[in-house]
């Protein structure tokens, strides 16, 4: 099977850059529809009208519903079809994100992403995720493309709240584990090929910034502080990440993830909080050495992601409640299987119990 790395055709990154969309809307048509919150309309909707008055496009406002769900999807569609829009943007966090690239998926339309958080690595992949409106996973949705562009207004993501910050650590930090896992088993990637050296090597500076730079940059945010070391983690999160993940491959950490959805009680987690003991769980099903298991969730305790299953709000542990998370997390279609060795449900709960022990086991000595 051949090698394919893909990526979005432009990624823009850097203080204020959110007052230029509307020139940058311009390069891809006329009418914008921007799919935003209602929160975010009242932080950036003045910041995003005074651009596209200086611009040659205009801008629709839509208000998104709160879930990355199939009638979300078709609502806006129908949206687009009626007000003749010909660009999609998305503003605010990953399910704007995988929402707006859905919509632009099915009308055939250009789609600008521009996370205000950086939460996740959503931003810059070809993939939306699809939940039932309950907020269960239901698929992956593959795109015919990349964004067309990406716009990271670092002023507006280092204001943002330190927490999300932090759980887009949590996500990225599972990049290179997940990418090394399918380079090992040849496992066919989001991107539709192998594992290719270029993407591998994404995938480790990834892991490498965000052992270098994750807590200086978290320390600095506490104190809303735009310094390097939250630059270079803020494109970890959202390029390195990105890119890594759809051309290196998903594997245990995100299907953990996946099963977590189907226990109610952790749906208030961050989608980076939970992908992050998915990387303890897959770490345990890969029985990766010691000092790695222990390096890693050393760094994961300093920025103050959860290392167990209460701090997910998962308080019963017994076989009935957990079994269901890990059946789904071992379903047919998911990326659990691209991991090197053979998966099942019961070594998936026992690997959660494990991941779950070593987390407090570190806690405990603190």
């Amino acid at each position: 099977m051949a090698k394919i790395f893909i990526s979005p055709s432009k990624y823009i990154q850097g203080p204020g850059e959110m007052d230029n969309i509307g020139s940058y809307a311009e390069a891809y048509g006329t009418k914008v529809l921007c799919l935003i919150s209602n929160g975010g309309k009242k932080r950036q909707g003045a910041q995003i009208e005074a651009s596209f008055a200086k611009s040659k496009a205009d801008v629709d406002f839509e208000i998104f519903n709160g879930e990355c769900c199939q009638s979300e999807i078709d609502r806006l569609v129908g949206i687009v079809k009626e007000s003749k829009c010909d660009v999609i943007a998305g503003v605010g966090g990953g399910k704007i994100f995988d929402t707006a690239k859905a919509v632009a998926y099915y009308t055939e339309l250009p789609v600008m992403i521009c996370p205000t958080i950086a939460s996740t690595d959503a931003p810059c992949s070809a993939l939306s995720v699809v939940y039932s409106e309950e907020g269960v996973f239901e698929k992956y949705l593959f795109l015919k493309a990349n964004p067309n562009l990406v716009l990271m207004d670092t002023r507006i993501i280092a204001d943002s709240p330190v927490r999300l910050t932090v759980s887009g650590m949590g996500d990225a930090m599972a990049t290179y584990w997940e990418a090394l896992a399918c380079y090992k088993s040849g496992a066919t990637t989001c991107a539709g090929g192998t594992v290719s050296i270029a993407a591998l090597g994404i995938a480790k500076l990834c892991y490498d910034t965000l052992i270098s730079d994750g807590l200086k940059a978290k320390i600095a945010l506490e104190d809303k502080a735009l310094t390097p070391a939250v630059e270079r983690v803020i494109e970890a999160n959202t390029l390195l990440s990105g890119i890594g993940f759809e051309s290196g491959g998903l594997a245990g950490a995100h299907a953990i993830h996946n099963g977590l959805t189907a226990l109610p009680e952790c749906h208030s987690m961050q989608h980076g909080e939970k992908v992050n003991f998915g990387t303890l769980t897959q770490l345990v099903l890969e029985n990766v050495p010691e000092d790695d298991l222990f390096d890693l969730i050393d760094w994961m305790v300093s920025i103050g992601l959860p290392v167990t299953l209460d701090e997910l709000g998962i308080t019963d542990h017994s076989r009935e409640h957990l079994m269901p998370a890990a059946e789904l997390a071992c379903a047919e279609n998911d990326t659990l299987h691209n991991l090197p060795v053979e998966v099942d449900p019961e070594k998936v709960y026992n690997a959660m119990l494990a991941a779950n022990a070593y987390g407090k086991a570190y806690l405990d000595e603190e």
